[in-house]
């Protein structure tokens, strides 16, 4: 095999990415019954923006990886991405392939630009670990979902000061 076509070869695993990544095995349909989470978002600072909820393996080598990556990989990677609502409680269905721990993210894209700004966004994990400068241990940001839908809350951090994360009410 040439260098040229192993190049190509490797070159074409690797699915692009794009912020629509991981949504179409995420989303959640009425009445389905099988693995995925139901999380409740609490403490959000206000309803601007979007929220993103992703699913990783359960394991430091791959929670918040690079989705293209995971994907490429044939690992496990799943977004849901939705607006804020402007009142009552927010809940977010996230699908999961099977029973089993995920390592959970959560996202408040308060200005919708689709990363993360240190200054303005808030995030929350499954879990919710006290956050300190480095992202939490997958095991501490995990879950298990079992075969039917299962219910969570995540509590969204946002920056207080300079090197914190912490709730609104704390």
């Amino acid at each position: 095999m040439t260098g040229l076509t192993l190049t190509l070869l490797v070159g074409a695993a690797i699915i692009p990415s794009t912020p629509d990544l991981g949504k179409s095995e995420a989303q959640c349909r009425p009445n389905e019954d099988g693995p995925a989470f139901l999380v409740r978002v609490e403490g959000l600072k206000d309803r601007r923006g979007r929220l993103k909820l992703e699913a990783y393996p359960a394991n430091d080598k791959d929670f918040l990886d690079d989705d293209n990556i995971l994907i490429s990989q044939g690992k496990v990677f799943r977004r849901v991405e939705v607006p804020v609502p402007r009142k009552g409680a927010v809940q977010i269905c996230i699908r999961v392939p099977r029973s089993g721990p995920y390592a959970l993210s959560l996202l408040h894209d308060r200005d919708s630009n689709r990363k993360f700004g240190l200054s303005v966004d808030g995030i929350g994990f499954a879990g919710n670990p006290r956050l300190g400068t480095a992202k939490p241990k997958a095991e501490q940001a995990s879950a298990m979902a079992y075969s039917s839908p299962t219910r969570l809350s995540i509590v969204i951090n946002y920056r207080r000061g300079l090197l914190s994360f912490r709730p609104l009410g704390e």
